[in-house]
């Protein structure tokens, strides 16, 4: 190694910077710059040339000749091949108390050193950690990702990598860290030399040394990435089979490492994650690579994760388990479609199997018990969504180019024969430009047909003279096909693999422009596996032209029009923010008129058209009161709402404008906290449901709120005009718990409710509209119905986790099948997915819009925590909960108003034999439940006595019709 600028005396630097340089002369100096511009001033650059053929050690020279004390330079006598070595070799020189690495493609965020070194002279921490944001350099739109961003959202410290296993198997990076040297000395911790990868052991064997580790929540390091390169990076260089051998081998030095420590907990961690993301980046590219580097990859990976334990495994979700067992079994014919649907999660891949009333992905393996379980894939639902719900493989079988034509061959996965064999089938294909606002094209398959378990087809398209691109910025083309059966379709885009693209033929093309810009069209493959068209210029005049249209575009005057265009870009951009919309709409506040009679509905978010204000509205539809209705709805189209009212897109400025200028507000939930309500209009909140769990400013993380915060959520809750109670427990619990005065209070109950009440008074008249609805759902008018309604549940991280039957549903229907009908209504958060097995006897009905008729339409409803305990309550028909996991539930950091167990109205199942043996009796669930259960409605429903919509219309609209 030689160092040939001479260390400088003077202070120690707070900080030693550590820059690798190989062959890269033209960027070294900006991630240099990066560097001296740091906010601390206390920061010297050692830069480690990795005995760079192209200058870059001269440009080094030359960085630390101008920046004398400040820059040093050091040169490897040879090329070591990898990142570690000269990072090394960069320590040994460092003269600052701590040291951070820097590659000379990337950069540091100018405050990047004061914020690591504060928080390590705060905290006394060996390694101080902050974000790393991936930029995308060749994006249009500065593209940018933080690297797992949940790691660093506040400042902590832990004592022992153990307390945060995230930090250990996601973050592996070592250049948005900060290390004291003497820690890096003390502990011997070096790369490893010869061997990719190096990051991964050297992080981990620092996280496990560190005595003290500290995370900031401040971007430190931005990661220049280029996507459309040619020339991969070493760690993209995936289809190099020596590049996974260097993985393996890294993580068996940090397994020797954890076993030695006997890490077991972390060990695991490590092996979820390898499984679940390390071999995942290998997986997608196997589709395109020889059999004879996908069967040395799958020894490799067989001889490494075979010995995995088996909770490793249980932690995958369901496609990379199933990816991973056929992976080591070699069956590639079912593992490409897995993969496919791997990178594309929606897609459904596999023509799939039943056996026994569960749908499994192929039907090999399942002789094996463990791969039986493994291929079962009921739960993911695929057997449950109709045609154009579906977004089915579509494999690229042909492709030829005959003169001016591609003649494209596929065929298109047709999963448990959705596609009846004696369906009507007509298909076209779409050429659609990458930048969607541009044009499109199609073109007719001729030939669509039944073929074993898929849908083969055929086209001949004539791209050279039916495509007519611009030339300029529409040079990627998608494909997609558009199949119809029967009247019902589905789209589909086209997956390359078994057809070499590669060296496909490509096609002449005449562009708006003319040749001069683009001559070919040439088939490639898109990052998510389908196929897709790129201009490209083969003949020296397109070659000429294009050379002269890329100077164009990047002359001044080119970058003055991309600069107003892309400041117009911003503009719309702006316009449909949400900040500019919330601005916009207090402006008309102050300018638009109210428009008397108007009332603006929502229910749950605009979502649904459902509960209590959907009552109120058939209550003034009923009256035929003059009134403007307006329905908010979510979503791309709105499903469900009637069609004598006007549809408003919640969020668009139309609804914006629509709550600007209305005379009422009614919902159930909350119009947006940010949009203030003018003192013309009135709020009328019908709320959702009483309340078992802690709600509002009794919540414990809302009493930590700032007092900012808890202003702001204070000012959107004194809007409300008026708020619906139909008790004094609610009074007690959420008018309380929202700070709700006693003047803003409607005692009379829930308009939803009043259909409810008035079924109790009078139980032997079913509504014809039940009936249709029994009928449409295919229940049998010799069983009784049961409905299980669910809350949902969180996760600790306070998203919503999956559903799932915490009792055996299967079994269920074979003991009850024949005399009970089960109705599954999971809370609008979750998705129901049912096995075949159960058809007819269990039927989900999660999608039906208003939860009202299903309460009618049920002799028994089966909840656990949901309000809708206290609705189906007013029915005085049987209740029975299931409360499997009330410890779990009551005793977390909300907590509850009271204890169900002791006031259920119904027995409280614990164990599934518990819930059985309550449903094989419902008529003495009703007996001896009787009493309390017209204790729990005087308590919990007194003010719901059958006509609240009418006295809430009756107040405020009157009942000759005049609004008030």
């Amino acid at each position: 190694m030689s160092i040939d600028i001479p260390e400088s005396g003077g202070a120690e630097p707070d900080i030693s910077v550590v820059v690798i340089v190989y062959n890269d002369a033209r960027r070294l100096p900006v991630a240099v710059r990066s560097v001296l511009d740091q906010t601390l001033r206390g920061v010297e650059v050692v830069i480690a040339d990795d005995c760079s053929m192209d200058g870059s050690y001269d440009v080094a020279r030359s960085l630390a000749a101008a920046h004398p004390g400040r820059v040093r330079a050091i040169r490897l006598p040879e090329n070591s091949g990898g990142c570690g070595e000269p990072r090394n070799r960069g320590v040994a020189v460092a003269r600052g108390r701590y040291v951070m690495f820097l590659d000379s493609d990337d950069t540091l965020e100018p405050n990047a050193c004061r914020n690591m070194l504060e928080a390590a002279d705060r905290t006394g921490a060996d390694l101080v950690s902050g974000l790393c944001v991936r930029v995308y350099t060749d994006s249009r739109h500065d593209k940018r990702t933080p690297w797992y961003p949940w790691l660093y959202r506040s400042t902590r410290t832990v004592e022992s990598i153990a307390e945060l296993p995230d930090l250990f198997v996601f973050d592996t990076l070592s250049t948005n860290k900060c290390y004291r040297r003497d820690f890096l000395v003390e502990n011997d911790l070096t790369f490893p030399r010869g061997i990719h990868y190096e990051d991964l052991l050297f992080s981990a064997r620092a996280y496990l040394a560190a005595g003290r580790i500290t995370l900031i929540p401040n971007t430190v390091y931005f990661w220049n990435v280029v996507q459309k390169t040619t020339a991969k990076s070493i760690s993209n260089r995936r289809h190099e089979i020596n590049n996974f051998s260097d993985r393996l081998e890294i993580h068996r030095r940090i397994d020797a490492v954890l076993e030695r420590r006997a890490l077991d907990g972390l060990k695991l961690h490590k092996d979820i994650k390898f499984l679940k993301h390390d071999l995942v980046l290998y997986l997608r590219d196997l589709p395109f690579l020889d059999d004879d580097y996908r069967h040395r990859f799958a020894e490799l990976a067989r001889g490494y994760v075979q010995d995995f334990p088996e909770a490793a495994y249980d932690r995958l979700d369901r496609v990379h388990a199933i990816c991973a067992y056929l992976l080591l079994r070699e069956d590639w014919d079912n593992l490409m479609p897995a993969i496919d649907t791997l990178i594309n999660r929606d897609k459904v891949s596999a023509p799939l199997a039943e056996r026994d009333g569960r749908v499994y992905w192929c039907e090999q393996h399942l002789d094996d018990p463990k791969a039986r379980d493994i291929m079962d894939v009921t739960g993911l639902g695929y057997h449950g969504r109709p045609l154009e719900r579906m977004f089915l493989r579509n494999l690229l079988t042909g492709y030829a180019v005959r003169g001016d034509l591609v003649v494209l061959e596929g065929s298109v996965v047709n999963p448990l024969h959705t596609v009846p064999e004696d369906a009507s089938l007509t298909a076209e294909l779409e050429f659609r430009a990458r930048r969607r606002s541009l044009q499109t094209f199609r073109f007719p398959v001729r030939t669509v047909r039944h073929e074993g378990d898929t849908i083969a087809w055929q086209a001949a398209v004539p791209l050279s003279g039916g495509l007519r691109p611009l030339g300029v910025v529409d040079e990627v083309w998608d494909v997609r096909l558009h199949l119809t059966a029967d009247g019902k379709g589905t789209t589909t885009r086209i997956t390359a693999g078994r057809v070499d693209l590669e060296n496909a033929a490509s096609v002449p093309v005449r562009p708006r422009l003319s040749r001069f810009v683009a001559d070919r069209l040439q088939p490639q493959v898109s990052a998510k596996g389908h196929l897709a068209f790129r201009l490209t210029q083969q003949g020296p005049a397109a070659r000429r032209g294009r050379a002269v249209v890329d100077r164009n575009l990047h002359g001044s005057a080119a970058r003055s029009v991309k600069g107003a265009y892309r400041a117009l870009r911003a503009v719309r951009r702006e316009l449909a923010s949400g900040r500019r919309k919330v601005q916009g709409y207090h402006r008309m506040l102050k300018v638009l008129p109210v428009r008397k009679g108007t009332v603006v509905f929502e229910s749950h978010l605009g979502k649904q058209y459902s509960d209590s204000p959907r009552a109120l509205y058939e209550e003034m539809r009923r009256r035929r009161l003059p009134v403007t209705a307006v329905w908010a709805y979510a979503g791309a189209r709105p499903e469900g709402f009637p069609q004598d009212v006007e549809l408003v897109r919640r969020w668009s400025w139309r609804y914006l404008r629509a709550l600007a200028q209305a005379e009422f507000w009614i919902d159930n939930q909350g119009f947006p906290l940010k949009l203030a309500k003018r003192p013309e209009t009135t709020y009328i909140q019908t709320w959702h449901g009483s309340a078992l769990k802690r709600m509002g400013f009794d919540e414990p993380a809302h009493r930590v709120m700032s007092e900012q915060e808890q202003r702001s959520y204070q000012r959107a809750l004194d809007r409300f005009d008026h708020f619906v109670v139909r008790s004094e427990h609610d009074v007690r619990t959420l008018a309380r718990a929202y700070r709700i005065p006693e003047e803003k209070l409607l005692r009379t109950g829930y308009p939803r409710n009043d259909a409810l009440v008035r079924a109790a008074r009078d139980p032997q008249a079913p509504e014809p509209a039940l009936r249709r609805l029994a009928e449409r759902l295919g229940i049998r008018q010799d069983r009784r119905v049961v409905l299980y309604a669910p809350t949902f549940r969180a996760r600790p991280d306070g998203g919503v986790r999956d559903f799932a039957f915490p009792f055996d549903v299967e079994r269920f229907a074979d003991v009850f099948g024949d005399r009970l009908t089960l109705l599954v209504r999971s809370h609008y958060l979750n998705r129901v997915s049912l096995p075949p097995s159960v058809a007819g006897r269990v039927i989900d009905v999660t999608d039906e819009p208003d939860i009202t008729p299903l309460l009618l339409l049920s002799d028994a409803l089966v909840t656990d925590y949901s309000s809708v305990m206290f609705d189906y309550a007013l029915l005085r028909r049987p209740l029975v909960f299931y409360a499997y996991d009330w410890q779990e539930y009551s005793e977390d950091m909300r907590g509850t108003y009271f204890d169900l167990l002791e006031e259920a109205p119904g027995p409280v199942a614990r164990t599934e034999d518990e819930l059985f043996a309550a449903l094989s009796d419902l008529g003495a669930v009703g007996t001896q439940y009787e009493a309390r259960l017209k204790e729990f409605v005087d308590k919990y429903g007194e003010y719901d006595r059958g006509d609240a919509a009418a006295r809430i219309v009756d107040r405020f609209f009157g009942p000759a019709g005049g609004t008030r």
